[in-house]
């Protein structure tokens, strides 16, 4: 009997793309010399692509699986890095008793800030994103607005001074391998970002969840003919994309050592950057976006520091005269 399938055309793997982050690292190679220094450099500029990838997942999901363009999502990156602090102000008692309690207090603050930017997606998008749903123009100026509001909120309750938001003692220090050394703090941001990366291609791929978001996408009539709330679907969707907006923000709040109000909207350009570069829509892309922003302004900032500030524009620029839908657009996801 004949096999039907074999004779379908298989989908063709682009792969070049995902071998970008390779290629950039061999041509800077030569130029910074000392191995020791490109290693450190380089698994220095993955963690932070994992950070940026956490932050940036969420923006590209809400505009793959909804088609909204949320600009006020920076806002969420803030007040997740904000509900850290909280959790770090009461379980002071417990910091630096030990590993397992600074990566309980950790995980807490994790969680507590997805729950937090979880339930403020609730409700924003009940109040801002529902009623602008198909009318993108309309979403940037009300979404613009929201953040304006959250970030005043944060500036009320907790002041205009930056808040200490230091890694926990366990997370302190650096791993040394001869002359490379890497902060302990970058290697779990980085296992955060890649577990964060796997669990969004499980759940969107390979769960009934994924396939009814998917399918809302293509034909949401379709979906909504077979007995499914579609619209139910999408609020679970934002919700989740501001929770990682969250998370990311605390790992960033870490990461930088404070919490600030404004911290969402100075990251929110770079954010769009990453999502623009690989693909609006696409997680994978969004991951391969995020670690070449990385390593250009981290290889820039190291052998032209003047050109760090353009590096990530320019990194823009060559990208979308190469694939002008990104890397990885949602077509071909």
């Amino acid at each position: 009997m004949t096999d039907i399938g074999a004779a379908l055309p298989k989908p063709r793997v682009d792969v070049w793309p995902a071998l970008t982050p390779l290629l950039v690292a061999a041509v800077a190679a030569p130029f910074i010399g000392s191995t020791s220094t490109f290693v450190t450099l380089t698994l220095a500029s993955l963690a932070m692509g994992a950070m940026l990838f956490v932050m940036a997942s969420g923006l590209t999901l809400a505009f793959g699986m909804m088609d909204v363009l949320n600009f006020g999502h920076g806002a969420f990156i803030a007040v997740g890095a904000y509900s850290a602090t909280v959790v770090y102000r009461f379980a002071a008692p417990l910091a630096g008793g030990s590993l397992a309690l600074d990566l309980l207090v950790f995980v807490a603050a994790l969680v507590f800030a997805a729950l937090v930017c979880g339930a403020l997606g609730f409700v924003y998008e009940k109040l801002l994103v529902a009623p602008v749903y198909g009318r993108h123009l309309e979403q940037i100026l009300i979404t613009i607005g929201g953040a304006i509001v959250i970030e005043q909120l944060l500036l009320a309750l907790f002041g205009t001074e930056p808040i200490d938001l230091s890694p926990p003692l366990a997370f302190r220090g650096s791993l040394s391998f001869g002359e490379i050394a890497i902060e302990k703090y970058r290697l779990v941001a980085l296992a955060l970002g890649l577990a964060l990366f796997v669990a969004q291609l499980v759940v969107l791929s390979r769960t009934r969840i994924g396939l009814l978001i998917r399918a809302g996408v293509e034909n949401r009539e379709m979906v909504e003919a077979l007995g499914y709330r579609i619209d139910r679907l999408f609020v679970g969707v934002f919700m989740a994309a501001s929770a990682l907006a969250g998370i990311g923000g605390v790992l960033w709040g870490i990461y930088q050592n404070q919490a600030r109000a404004g911290m969402g909207g100075e990251l929110l350009v770079l954010v769009f950057i990453v999502i623009i570069i690989g693909g609006l829509g696409s997680v994978t892309g969004c991951l391969i976006g995020a670690t070449l922003v990385a390593l250009i302004s981290n290889y820039a900032g190291f052998l032209a520091p003047k050109l760090a500030l353009v590096s990530n524009i320019l990194l823009m620029v060559v990208v979308l005269l190469w694939r002008p839908r990104g890397l990885y657009p949602l077509g071909a996801r």
